[in-house]
């Protein structure tokens, strides 16, 4: 059988919303956990704290709460079971299995309890006080990451994203959302969340998924090939030049450009990298690459000439002092910006229509480059730097984000 027999075509848009006979799950998903499920009141342990939420996404919010007993801050995921009227339970204890896998990794977000209500499970995770790295990715010039911090949050992020390649997890929603610092300034370190979008490879297993952040979203998401660890490393590619200019490289005025953008390799290494060293751009272009067999892996990364040029060096994956490692596997939930918990086909019209924005929203302004002294109106700052929540296809009998 031709590799054009073996590769399924992507789902077309009738599909959607049907609930036949043959629903099936989606792979890559972890089906057992370890952490004890708790029936009794959140409340009656937790209180919540008075202000803004630390994230929201369709069908999740993030809390900052306080455990009566100690006084210890956390973050309190709080995760509806049904949604569009399928129970979701499942997809929530993938959720739970990967944090357990990851509690050894000092760069992921941490698990503390769990509850569950009738309606909802709730996640309470480490407090992650410095936020979102977006925030800073976004700031002005002397507010910004400057090179040095850059190359010390991305080996932690390399770090972490190893250890998950080597437990067989791809994330796939790697963006500045999803990556948390431990504290406010001092620059804190990083904590990886989110792993609503992830699933785990199995050996001679293909997986084929059409999500991800548009910006975000390797070649091989676009054309629907099959999803790999390499798929992750484009991300990383993305989030790097993303941290070090704060602009979007792929970003278009709609996703269709987007698209475009990513699939025919559309990025600039010139104008917005006047103060950022050649070896930066050198690291980012070796894993901006559209074949996902010719990116650097993240052990390929951490021994990059870029993060080798460093006055302080880390330690080389941390790990917590936790229960053995386990090898599992992961999947999904939705897409969150755990602001502080422990967290398409390419080029070709009809990838549109396979794939659906659950919401898009603009945050903040983009850092100017150098040369742009003048202030930028919103709207052009839309166009340059904005972030839209995950593509997800639906499919027959699956979880629709």
């Amino acid at each position: 059988m031709s590799p054009e027999e073996k590769k399924p075509p992507p789902p077309s848009p009738q599909s959607r919303g049907s609930r036949g006979p043959h629903q099936h799950r989606r792979g890559g998903l972890l089906a057992e956990i370890r952490t004890p499920i708790l029936t009794e009141p959140f409340q009656e342990r937790y209180s919540l704290s008075p202000g803004r939420e630390l994230g929201r996404g369709k069908f999740a919010v993030v809390k900052k709460c306080i455990k009566k007993e100690n006084e210890k801050e956390f973050a309190a995921k709080f995760m509806r079971k049904r949604r569009k009227g399928q129970d979701c339970r499942m997809e929530i204890i993938h959720e739970i299995a990967v944090l357990e896998l990851a509690q050894r990794n000092h760069w992921v977000i941490n698990l503390h309890e769990v509850y569950e209500t009738p309606t909802e499970m709730i996640l309470v995770l480490e407090y992650a006080a410095g936020g979102e790295i977006f925030d800073q990715c976004v700031a002005e010039r002397e507010d910004a990451f400057k090179e040095k911090d850059v190359k010390r949050l991305m080996r932690q992020i390399l770090e972490g994203v190893s250890f998950l390649h080597r437990n067989n997890v791809v994330h796939l929603d790697l963006k500045p959302q999803n990556i948390l610092l431990s504290s406010e300034p001092p620059l804190g370190d990083v904590r990886i969340v989110d792993f609503g979008l992830s699933r785990i490879m199995k050996n001679g297993e293909e997986l084929r998924e059409i999500m991800g952040t548009p910006e975000y979203v390797a070649p091989e998401i676009l054309s629907y090939d099959p999803i790999s660890t390499a798929t992750d490393m484009w991300s990383i590619g993305v989030l790097a030049y993303v941290m070090l200019t704060g602009v979007s490289p792929f970003l278009g005025n709609d996703k269709q450009e987007t698209f475009l953008n990513i699939s025919q390799m559309n990025v600039n290494y010139s104008e917005e990298f006047d103060l950022i060293s050649e070896s930066a751009v050198d690291f980012i272009k070796s894993l901006l690459v559209k074949k996902p067999e010719e990116r650097a892996t993240a052990e390929e990364c951490l021994l990059h000439s870029w993060l080798a040029q460093t006055d302080v060096p880390d330690p080389i994956c941390w790990i917590k002092n936790t229960e053995e490692e386990t090898k599992v596997v992961v999947n999904e939930e939705d897409s969150t910006s755990e602001t502080s918990t422990d967290g398409e086909k390419t080029g070709e019209s009809v990838v549109t229509e396979e794939l659906i924005v659950v919401a898009s929203y603009t945050l903040g302004q983009c850092r100017q480059s150098e040369k742009d002294n003048n202030v930028i109106d919103q709207k052009t700052v839309s166009k340059r730097f904005k972030f839209e929540e995950p593509l997800l296809q639906e499919l027959p009998g699956e979880f629709i984000y």
